[in-house]
This record gives structure tokens, C-alpha cells and sequence, in this order.
């Protein structure tokens, strides 16, 4: 057992208003800059929808994360030797129009057009060549369904429903939406870590946050193919790739990153999870409806002893253990299984979680009149606006047991919460929703407190950095026999 510190991150959707504040903190940050202008380490997508760059989920014709190759996976579309065949010219890479041309305006006109009888405008000008531009897209053209034809009727995961499914869901008393906040998942088993020929991407040993070196950087740009979410970036001006870093210079000052910070809607939570790093070969090639098993197999117990001893055997700071034991993410993802992976189809073990969208099936329509005056406040899981199987795609591999029962637990705490605070919904119903999505009434009021009135601490557990330990660690690789210099202690070879 190699047990080692993730940094992990949970969304929750039912909270997203969809403002794009966490867009922006990050831009002023981090991309506000030449060559950056296009990248939106952090963007916020409408579902259903494409998505930021374009059709990015669509494998088929960015050909990345990885796929699985008998006992282990090997990368779909890079790699050492599909790299060499495309190094003069990659057929799966984004271009620009797959992303946007970013612009400004030139407001110069505003004041210099001469005297006329119309209202002077501020031309489109591109920031990468300075030339005039007609506006075709932007990072998020399809905001609140607009656009719907082009961009959510052409979701891939459509795909996976039936066509009758597809038209309900776009009828006008049926029409409904969520927003998809996206960062860099820092991943276990990073596609863009395989890919670099440069070896300029790597993992920290001691959080996991997944770094691209810019100084051995050569541009060869298949960390942005391989990158099945395509968060890594090419900036055209320096000719180095760049992705988000998850703020660390603010996690080492025990700060959380600028888009955590900044969420309005505070449906964010960050927090260390122990984990088995031996076990991610193997769960990365597991069958498809067993990937989300697989995956959570590999988060250890951080109260268990034993693990705590391994742990710090392993160079685990106390204050990491502790850390990880008071996680939000902890209780989201292990305790309380509400949180489900990104696509993990993709198999590269992301670590950012989110926590479905329960979505309002609370009334019908019936001769065209809204009716909300059914037997029950709300429908059951079934009846829910988004079909399971849409939902399925996104976040289990197309596995609805996982979604089902994640929906029951979320429905189950919400009527429990009813019959407590409102009191119109009965205590048998609460108690029989709690019974069949199989948590008790003192769980779902944790749910709810770490869902509704969290504070800040308790969102975001940061722990000590210790960066003086990894420093040096990897300065005595070389002199101090047993380490790696990754801040783990090298295990003996085992014999043959």
C-alpha cells in the first residue's frame, strides 16, 4: 500500500447560479495577459450544451484520456508512438474557432468618428491579430440555452437517450438547465502527465496538483490532445502549454484558490483525501460500470489506524491526517456517497467531484395549465426534467444505479428537511424517503448543514503545505539514500 495526500474539490450543482464569478477571478489572475487571452482556466457551461471548447466530451474527435488495453489503459490519441506520427501535424488537436477569437473593442471610434446623423460603435477587434472582427462565439455563447439549435440540441450526451427523450426535454413546460463549473481535475491518472514527450508536466508529490514546467516546456502540445477535459492550454505568445494550478501559491499561505474564494453561490469545497496509489492502474482499467467503484476504492479511511500509520510511514504529515480527516470532501465522496467524477469514461481518475443537480419536479402541466397540486411536493426520482441517463453520461459512465441513488439520497434529505422546517410535509414521508435512500435523519441534517450553512472553514480544509520538507527532499535525492524525491520514502523491490 503506498499511501499518499490529494488535494480533492467537490461541486455542488443544485448551488450554481451560473454568475461566472469564478470565471472571472481566475482571468484577473491568471489569464489576463498576451497569449492567454482565450484560455478560461475556470469556465462555467450551460447543460445542455457543447461546451467550452467545443464539443469538448466528444472523444471521437479529440481523441483524448485514455482507453482500456486488456489489464491496463493506454492513451487514445497521443503517446510515444501516435506522437511521433502526428508531430508535424496533430488531426485531434482544438483550433481556435473550437475555443473563440478572443477581442476588445476599439473605443478609440467612440470619440474620433466624425459628425453624423448615426450613433458611432466600438468595432470587434481580435486581440490575437488586431484586425477587425465579426463575433462568432465566445467561452460561453450557449449561456441559459441560448442558441439552443446549435449548441444544446448538439450535446454528445444526447446521444445516450432515446428520441422521444431528446424532444421532452426541450418542450417549453419541460425545458431545463444547469450550470457545469469546469476546472482542472489534477487528476490520478493525468493523460497530460503520459503525453508530454518534454516531461515538463508532473504531479506534486505532496498535494497532488498537477504543474506544467514551463522552463522544459517545448511546445510539442500533446498534453492539450491528450487532455480529454482540455484544460491545458497553448499560449501562442510565449509557445509554452499552461493549465490551471489550482492557486497554490495561495494553498501554501493557507489561502483557498481565487474561483473558491470568489463563488457566490459557495458551492464550493476543497480538502485532502488519503489514497492507495497502488491501486490506480487497476482501477483505471476496470470495466466501464465499474470505473466509479473503482475509483472511490482507491480514498482510504483517514480514521482508520492502521492507514494512519502507513501514512505517516509514507512521510504524511500529522497535519495532512488531521486535515484529511475533517475534509468536506471526505464526507461528500466516501461518508455520504453523494458526489460522483466527471466522466469517468475517461479514465483518468479525476479528483474533482460534483454533486448532481436535483432539479424541480414539482408540478406538471395539464390542458396548459401549471398544476402543482399533486398528492406530493415533489415527484419521484423518475420524474425528474433530466433523464437518468442523461445525468448517467456525465458524472457514472452511463451506470443510473449511481445516479438513482445519489437523487434518492439528495430528495431524501430535502423532504426531510420539509417536515422539519416547514412542517407540510409528513414525518412518515420524510422517514420513508430516509429509509429508502438509506441514511438516517441525523446524517441528512449533516448533509444539509455542510450543504446550507458551512462555514468558511469548514468548506475549505487546507493543510500545511510543508513545503521545507518537499524542498528538501528533492534537493538530497541524490545524497540521502531511500528517498524518491517526491516527499514519499522508496519502498524495497520485492523479489522475483
Amino acid at each position: 500500500m503506498d499511501i499518499r495526500s490529494q488535494i480533492a474539490m467537490v461541486f455542488h450543482l443544485d448551488k450554481c447560479i451560473g454568475c461566472h464569478t469564478c470565471s472571472i477571478a481566475c482571468k484577473n489572475i491568471w489569464t489576463d495577459r498576451k497569449g492567454a487571452e482565450y484560455m478560461w482556466w475556470n469556465n462555467v457551461e450551460t447543460k445542455p450544451g457543447t461546451g467550452y471548447p467545443t464539443k469538448w466530451e466528444d472523444q471521437e474527435i479529440y481523441k483524448g484520456g485514455w482507453e482500456k488495453n486488456g489489464d491496463t489503459v493506454s492513451l487514445k490519441g497521443a503517446g510515444k508512438f501516435k506522437g511521433l506520427k502526428n508531430i508535424f501535424h496533430n488531426p485531434h488537436l482544438p483550433v481556435l474557432d473550437d475555443y473563440y477569437e478572443p477581442w476588445t473593442y476599439k473605443y478609440q471610434d467612440l470619440f474620433t468618428a466624425p459628425e453624423g446623423n448615426d450613433q458611432p460603435t466600438a468595432r470587434p477587434v481580435s486581440l490575437v491579430t488586431g484586425e477587425h472582427v465579426d463575433v462568432q462565439s465566445g467561452p460561453n455563447w450557449d449561456d441559459d440555452l441560448g442558441g439552443s439549435p446549435d449548441y444544446a440540441r448538439q450535446d454528445v450526451n444526447l446521444d445516450k437517450l432515446t428520441a422521444a427523450e431528446q424532444e421532452a426535454m426541450f418542450q417549453l413546460e419541460r425545458m431545463t438547465f444547469f450550470y457545469l463549473p469546469r476546472i482542472c481535475n489534477h487528476c490520478l491518472n493525468p493523460a497530460c502527465v503520459a503525453s508530454c514527450p518534454s516531461g515538463a508536466i508532473y504531479k506534486r508529490g505532496e498535494d497532488g496538483i498537477v504543474l506544467i514546467n514551463q522552463q522544459r516546456c517545448r511546445a510539442w502540445r500533446m498534453c492539450v490532445t491528450a487532455c480529454p477535459y482540455k484544460k491545458t492550454y497553448y499560449n501562442w505568445h510565449t509557445g509554452k502549454s499552461e493549465k490551471c494550478v489550482l492557486c497554490y501559491p495561495r494553498l501554501e499561505s493557507g489561502q483557498a484558490p481565487a474561483c473558491f474564494h470568489s463563488c457566490v453561490g459557495r458551492i464550493r469545497y476543497l480538502g485532502p483525501l488519503l489514497y492507495d496509489a497502488d491501486k490506480i492502474e487497476q482501477a483505471a482499467a476496470a470495466p466501464e460500470d465499474q470505473l466509479v467503484d473503482a475509483q472511490m476504492d482507491i480514498y482510504l479511511d483517514p480514521f482508520d489506524p492502521e492507514i494512519i500509520r502507513q501514512a505517516k510511514e509514507n512521510g504524511i504529515a500529522d497535519s495532512t491526517i488531521e486535515a484529511a480527516q475533517r475534509s468536506p470532501v471526505w464526507k461528500f465522496v466516501k461518508e455520504w456517497k453523494l458526489a460522483l467524477p466527471l466522466h469517468p469514461e475517461f479514465r483518468t481518475l479525476p479528483n474533482l467531484f460534483y454533486v448532481p443537480a436535483l432539479l424541480p419536479t414539482m408540478a406538471k402541466v395539464n390542458d396548459g395549465v401549471y398544476d402543482s397540486t399533486g398528492k406530493s411536493l415533489w415527484n419521484g426520482v423518475e420524474s425528474n426534467r433530466l433523464p437518468m441517463r442523461y445525468l448517467a453520461s456525465l458524472f457514472s459512465a452511463g451506470n443510473t444505479e449511481k445516479i438513482v441513488a445519489v437523487m434518492k439520497r439528495l430528495m431524501a434529505v430535502r423532504t426531510h428537511r420539509r417536515s422539519v422546517t416547514v412542517g407540510d410535509t409528513s414525518r412518515e414521508e420524510a422517514a420513508a424517503a430516509l429509509e429508502e435512500a438509506g441514511i438516517d435523519a441525523d446524517t441528512a441534517d449533516a448533509i444539509f448543514r455542510l450543504t446550507s450553512l458551512a462555514t468558511f472553514d469548514e468548506r475549505f480544509v487546507i493543510p500545511a503545505a510543508h513545503r521545507e520538507e518537499s524542498i528538501e527532499m528533492l534537493e538530497s535525492t541524490a545524497d540521502v539514500k531511500g528517498s524518491t524525491g517526491f516527499g514519499f520514502k522508496e519502498r524495497p523491490q520485492r523479489g522475483l
